[in-house]
């Protein structure tokens, strides 16, 4: 009987990216139009400020996951072209060295010699920017596709308080965003923490404890100034 085992580790960059964009966008929006509410501001202001913080941090988030992204690809590009040039000039010591790579992983000198020999056969650079550098196809950086993804995420969340502060009355304003905004990050920490085969209350608490922690310093500081926008 074939037992088939779902793994997740492949789930990790996009899943990172997403529950990064969607909690950034919940909490700092969210977070921001409690500091407004609580200076005193009236409804058009405290919109205002959440379009704002959206569109801004959509922008902010795509721009430093594409530059951050397009670093990592240029630093992999750089490792391919020095890793083609050594297979290309050097070739038995890259075979060497791939041999001697197996052989700290377990396999045997005839062994390990054999399967350096056929993989580089099939496909040399490939087999060397695997076991030798670490990359591998589906873990190359794609700047295009950070930044869009971290975008769409953060314009997800960002919307959820935005919208929460058009429904609410202004006397509640503050505690209402408050409590809608861990409400949706409670959500989102059990979804991920199921995603990624985690407990799902301690992805739930764990997001919420230091995002209720960045509102109420927010809250604070509209406090604490109370200068009304």
């Amino acid at each position: 009987m074939n037992r088939l085992e779902h793994h997740r580790l492949h789930r990790s960059n996009w899943l990172r990216a997403a529950v990064l964009g969607a909690n950034d966008g919940i909490v700092s929006t969210a977070s921001l139009l409690i500091g407004v509410a609580a200076a005193g501001s009236g409804e058009q202001a405290i919109l205002l400020a959440g379009v704002a913080a959206l569109v801004a941090g959509a922008m902010s988030m795509a721009a430093g996951e594409y530059v951050s992204v397009s670093s990592q690809a240029d630093i992999e590009a750089a490792d391919m072209a020095q890793e083609s040039a050594a297979l290309r000039d050097h070739p038995q010591e890259e075979l060497a060295e791939l041999r001697d790579i197996y052989i700290s992983r377990g396999l045997n000198r005839d062994l390990a010699s054999e399967v350096a020999r056929q993989l580089m056969a099939h496909n040399a650079l490939e087999a060397h920017a695997r076991d030798e550098i670490g990359i591998t196809a589906s873990g190359r950086a794609r700047p295009l596709q950070a930044a869009v993804a971290s975008a769409l995420a953060f314009s997800a969340g960002a919307a959820l308080p935005v919208l929460a502060a058009m429904l609410l009355p202004l006397a509640a304003m503050s505690w209402g965003l408050a409590a809608t905004a861990l409400v949706f990050l409670a959500l989102l920490g059990a979804v991920a923490a199921r995603s990624g085969g985690a407990s799902m209350w301690r992805g739930a608490l764990r997001i919420c404890f230091w995002s209720a922690l960045a509102m109420l310093l927010s809250a604070l500081v509209g406090r604490l100034f109370e200068v009304t926008v």
